[in-house]
């Protein structure tokens, strides 16, 4: 396979992005352009510079195009749980027809910390569980034990409504009182 140089190789990489559709991994892009994944990664923080909207996850790299013309409602959460309550919670948001965003946790030191979570059904879920798992990582809200805030989205606010009376149900949901 040919090696893509420079501009050539961000040009496939933004192509594929915006025609797959789906999240691409920095080692399939790495294959597919004969680079290393590092290249890849840098190439990618040059295409954010630009403002091109991608968004890193768990299940690699996504082209998040906003003109959809699809109205989407979005809303913060707080929630509260034990890590080992984690798959749970995020079944219970993507079962409501929930894309569940990222999560977000106050820090003392470094302020608030934000991460891209992007799952939209159980098997997003299945393999940001395993990836988490497979790296030994924590999850975000292991540092503030517990409390974190999610942005979720869907098609209504009637899901939105809906997911976040499931999580309160389940005492996920960080009350006021």
């Amino acid at each position: 396979m040919k090696k893509l140089l420079g501009e050539e190789r961000r040009t496939f990489l933004l192509d594929l992005l915006k025609t797959e559709g789906k999240a691409i991994t920095g080692t399939e892009f790495a294959k597919r352009t004969n680079v290393s994944r590092q290249v890849i990664v840098n190439d990618i923080a040059l295409l954010k510079a630009r403002n091109e909207p991608i968004v890193a996850t768990s299940q690699g790299y996504l082209y998040f195009n906003q003109q959809s013309t699809v109205q989407i409602y979005e809303r913060q959460i707080a929630a509260y749980h034990t890590a080992n309550q984690t798959e749970d919670e995020l079944n219970t948001l993507v079962d409501a027809g929930i894309t569940v965003k990222n999560v977000t946790v106050e820090h003392p030191v470094y302020g608030e910390i934000t991460a891209n979570i992007m799952v939209k059904n159980r098997y997003d879920v299945q393999q940001f569980m395993k990836k988490l798992q497979e790296t030994n990582a924590s999850p975000l809200m292991a540092l503030t034990d517990g409390a974190h805030l999610h942005t979720i989205s869907a098609p209504t606010e009637a899901q939105l409504d809906l997911a976040e009376k499931l999580l309160k149900e389940k005492g996920y949901l960080l009350s006021n009182n």
